[in-house]
């Protein structure tokens, strides 16, 4: 299966941010410094699995 690092980095970000965002609701209200830290995690986790290279596949022979 090929997967774009585009692709990759979106599920990365998404994922990120969600997590984070569970995270900040659990008080029951989003102030400014959660929404900057859920902005942060997506943008860092876009930002680092954009940045590493995909494994390339190898040929069993």
């Amino acid at each position: 299966m090929k997967i774009s690092s585009i692709a990759k980095s979106l599920i990365a970000g998404i994922a990120a941010g969600s997590a984070a965002a569970v995270t900040a609701i659990q008080d029951g209200a989003l102030d400014t410094g959660e929404s900057v830290t859920i902005a942060l995690a997506v943008l860092g986790a876009w930002g680092i699995t954009y940045a590493v290279p995909n494994k390339q596949p190898t040929t069993d022979a």
